[in-house]
């Protein structure tokens, strides 16, 4: 499967990396209209990097707590510190920036980054199964939900998804909001 994973990365990061080029357009305006209906829940985002689509405007516009991932070491769930615009940042683990300090909060509801997603509402993620374990513990205590943020170009027929792989609910592109249920 790690090898099956492997060359479905290469292909995904190949895909947005075009998309990034072309721009993000919509996408900050359907994100931040999905989210309005989740005012006033616990939300994660995340610092984006590299070619990934940019969630800090809709963060920003939140009307609520908002989270920023934060690695905690190798194979553990992620822990998220509280962010707001202007907040000091650091350089986190993966070169992540993260808020330099804050408090820890429980998101409720989860801005996912990603390099491929699917139909079915399976995301293919960087390898290191960190929101994958995150989900998986927060879901145990209760409902949350997981939002991948995405170019539509990320799409692929069918992401290679193994026993410990947590499917989204929705994913918002620059095309609009999709739902999966």
């Amino acid at each position: 499967m790690n090898d099956i994973k492997g060359l479905a990365r290469e292909a995904a990061f190949a895909a947005r990396k075009l998309a990034f080029a072309q721009g993000q357009g919509q996408a900050a305006q359907f994100l931040t209209g999905f989210l309005a209906d989740h005012r006033g829940k616990v939300l994660s985002g995340y610092m984006p990097m590299r070619t990934e689509i940019d969630p800090l405007p809709a963060m920003a516009a939140h009307r609520g707590t908002v989270g920023v991932p934060v690695i905690m070491g190798k194979a553990t769930p992620l822990r998220f510190r509280a962010w707001s615009p202007g907040s000091p940042m650091v350089e986190g683990a993966f070169k992540a920036m993260i808020p330099e300090a804050g408090d820890w909060v429980v998101p409720e509801v989860l801005i996912v980054p990603l390099l491929a997603f699917d139909a079915r509402g399976y995301r293919l993620g960087y390898g290191g199964g960190f929101y994958d374990r995150t989900l998986e513990g927060l879901r145990a205590k209760g409902p949350v939900l997981a939002v991948g943020y995405a170019f539509s170009a990320q799409e692929v027929a069918e992401v290679p998804i193994d026993a410990t792989d947590q499917r989204l609910d929705a994913v918002v592109t620059e095309q609009g909001v999709r739902l999966f249920r």
